[in-house]
């Protein structure tokens, strides 16, 4: 194979090619589907869960994980709405639920970073108790009637087609890819990922660092609930129940490794058009919310073991090669 051609033989390639042809299909059977309008309308069903994606690839890579954030993006919601609801100006309710997503990131750091617990069973535990103050400070209310400026913020554009919620992706995936893919700390993130011992052996604070990621997670996770109250106009303790599930499935398809020290943005990048224009093609085609959610789970399972099989396929075919030049050799 041609040296141009040779990322065709890495899992971004194949994730490349799967998104043309989805996106040719859609294309093929829906008039106007390559609009910009339409891409820009994809992206605004589900930013807010892209944005949690960016930094969910951080996580992982650094072989933990995060189930906690949807809870936090509900949380932040309906603590800024019961303020607000409560006569506190708009402002100082956003303030306040930013700054519960900082605590939120604080307290699953502490157990994670400084005690030790397993970050599978402490963000578990903020899941569910993180959902459950939602529970408690609405029950079972709608708060809605923000003011106008913050509904416009969600709802209409702010600059050409795009809102603002996407205008925060693009300046929050630029930074992601810098961080992660040419700095020194995205390097650590690789490192620890692969082994915490080795890690600290070189010098590296992996504690510090988790404490940053967990807490980075928790207040990007808060941002885009106030982005999805934005959209919405009004919020409910349930208010993106599941979403971690979409999150997750997003990172793990992009052939981020689920045990760490492997993958990149940009494969990620690709597994979120692919899942938009899934999601949209299922959609066109009359299916259910609760069977796309279903395929999204096959998508789960499949993303952890694709790219593992994938990976022992190109293992054995370079051996098999390596022998075979050999033999040409001898």
């Amino acid at each position: 194979m041609p040296p141009r051609w040779s990322f065709l033989r890495r899992w971004e390639g194949l994730l490349l090619i799967l998104l043309i042809v989805i996106v040719a299909y859609n294309a093929l059977n829906t008039p106007g589907y390559l609009t910009v309008n339409n891409w820009v309308n994809l992206f605004q069903l589900s930013i807010e869960k892209i944005i949690v994606a960016l930094i969910m690839t951080f996580i992982i890579i650094n072989a933990e994980i995060d189930l906690s954030v949807a809870s936090v993006m509900g949380l932040s919601a309906c603590l800024t709405g019961f303020l607000y609801a409560g006569g506190a100006p708009m402002a100082g309710a956003l303030a306040a639920g930013l700054l519960a997503g900082i605590i939120a990131g604080l307290f699953n750091s502490f157990w994670i970073s400084a005690v030790g617990l397993p970050s599978l069973v402490v963000t578990l535990s903020g899941l569910i108790m993180y959902r459950g103050l939602a529970y408690v400070l609405l029950e079972d209310r709608s708060i809605g009637n923000f003011p106008a400026w913050f509904n416009q913020l969600g709802q209409q554009p702010l600059l050409g087609p795009f809102p603002l919620a996407m205008l925060i992706f693009f300046v929050l995936l630029l930074f992601a890819i810098i961080i992660l893919h040419y700095s020194g700390f995205g390097r650590y993130i690789y490192v620890i990922g692969n082994s915490k011992d080795v890690a600290r052996y070189a010098g590296v604070r992996v504690q510090r660092t988790k404490m940053l990621l967990f807490v980075a997670s928790s207040t990007i996770a808060a941002l885009a609930g106030l982005l999805y109250a934005a959209r919405l106009g009004a919020v409910r303790g349930d208010m993106a129940t599941g979403f971690e599930l979409d999150i997750i499935t997003m990172v793990l398809l992009g052939g981020v490794s689920i045990f760490g020290g492997s993958g990149s943005l940009w494969g990620v990048l690709l597994s979120v058009l692919i899942i938009l224009n899934l999601r949209n093609g299922m959609g066109l085609a009359n299916l259910s919310g609760h069977v796309q959610t279903g395929v999204i789970g096959v998508l789960l399972i499949l993303s952890v073991l694709a790219p593992n099989l994938f990976a022992s396929f190109r293992a054995s075919w370079s051996r098999r090669r390596a022998r075979s030049q050999e033999s040409n050799n001898a």
